[in-house]
């Protein structure tokens, strides 16, 4: 799958999610800052990029991934 293709994925995610416009979603998007997640978003929707795409992020890579780009970055080197 190409990043292009895994950020597609995660925009739709995150408007279904966060109520937010996929077409709004940049590389740049914080989590926190942008879309006001708490924690207990960010742990569901670790959960659902699992679900998606069939790989475990541990808790650890988790707190580092705070942008979509850097959760396409990880979800690519991690296929």
């Amino acid at each position: 799958m190409t990043e292009n293709e895994i950020f597609a994925k995660i925009a739709n995610l995150i408007e279904e999610k966060f109520n937010v416009a996929a077409d709004s979603v940049t590389n740049e998007t914080n989590f926190q800052e942008d879309l006001k997640a708490d924690s207990i978003d960010i742990v569901e929707f670790v959960l659902e990029l699992e679900d998606i795409f069939g790989s475990e992020i541990s808790d650890e890579d988790a707190e580092k991934l705070t942008t979509v780009g850097q959760a396409v970055e990880y979800i690519a080197n991690h296929q």
